[in-house]
């Protein structure tokens, strides 16, 4: 059960040793120019290996509940679903619904665990797998793995590992469902990785060049952290701290821009209807001002 591409390696990787009996994604959305429902990234990938796709809009419908119970499943694993599932969909495999979380829990529990991760300057990151209850990613975790975020990583970056990880992972527990150990989750440590807010995404100069940093690269690349410059939308993807200091918002020279602390070395950005650009070739023919806004 799962949507975007972060949960793909997981279904290639199930289906490559496992009867899968049926994959639920959410239904095609419109999309592109021409607003043409597009099917997700899981059911794409689940029709080209043959599978049975299931996108229900919703699950609480009795019908959808009796066929999902229908399916007679052992487990049901989901990775980045979308929807919400009543208890009656958690009880009918029968070792219940096991959970690809991208966060080492109980911190960052929600819906942008990798995002909020790379904001907060987490020194670690991870994978769990859980057994999931009616709560908020609140299950006993079965297994766990770790792995270090990079000082110049992006979300991207990081979201292709640990999507690589959490595929390995459920493998590993479903080949040992029964000698698993349930770990209650610790009361302590409890954080929320609430929804990205497009709000979120202006940069404002004045805030330390660690922070902003961190938000360049959490955002990257969706929604996008952004700046004016000389009245242009700039799409800011990746970036590191730099030396130099200036009123906040001055361009010490290429795309090293000062902050309220410090200053923030643009290392690739996005020009409005252009292609994402290192700063060397974004800068090409393009007369900056003397500061952004």
């Amino acid at each position: 059960m799962g949507t975007p591409d972060f949960s793909v390696p997981a279904l290639k990787a199930i289906a490559a040793r496992h009867e899968v009996v049926a994959v639920y994604s959410q239904p095609p959305r419109p999309a592109g120019r021409g607003k043409k429902d597009r099917p997700s990234p899981v059911q794409s990938a689940a029709e080209e290996m043959g599978l049975t796709v299931r996108h229900p809009a919703r699950l609480r419908d009795e019908t959808e509940v009796r066929a999902f119970a229908d399916l007679d499943a052992d487990v049901a694993v989901v990775v980045a679903y979308g929807l919400i599932l009543p208890k009656a969909i958690l009880e009918a495999p029968k070792h219940g619904c096991l959970n690809i979380h991208a966060s080492l829990l109980p911190r960052w529990r929600g819906a942008a665990p990798i995002h909020r991760a790379v904001m907060a300057g987490d020194a670690q990151t991870g994978v769990c797998i859980m057994q999931m209850d009616e709560g908020l990613d609140t299950g006993a975790v079965l297994l766990r793995d770790t792995t270090d975020i990079g000082g110049v990583e992006t979300t991207s970056d990081l979201h292709d590992r640990l999507s690589d990880m959490g595929a390995r992972l459920i493998v590993r527990a479903l080949d040992d469902l029964s000698g698993l150990k349930l770990v209650p989750q610790p009361a302590e440590g409890v954080t929320y990785a609430h929804k990205i807010d497009k709000a979120e995404a202006r940069i404002d100069w004045s805030r330390p060049a660690v922070e902003i940093d961190r938000q360049i690269r959490g955002l990257s690349p969706f929604p996008g952290a952004w700046t004016e410059i000389a009245g242009e939308r700039l799409k800011l993807l990746r970036s590191r701290v730099a030396h130099g200091s200036s009123a906040p918002g001055t361009i010490l020279g290429g795309l090293t821009i000062a902050c309220g602390e410090g200053a923030v070395e643009i290392t690739e950005a996005q020009r409005e209807g252009k292609k994402p650009m290192g700063a060397a070739d974004l800068l090409k023919g393009w007369a900056l001002p003397a500061r952004v806004d």
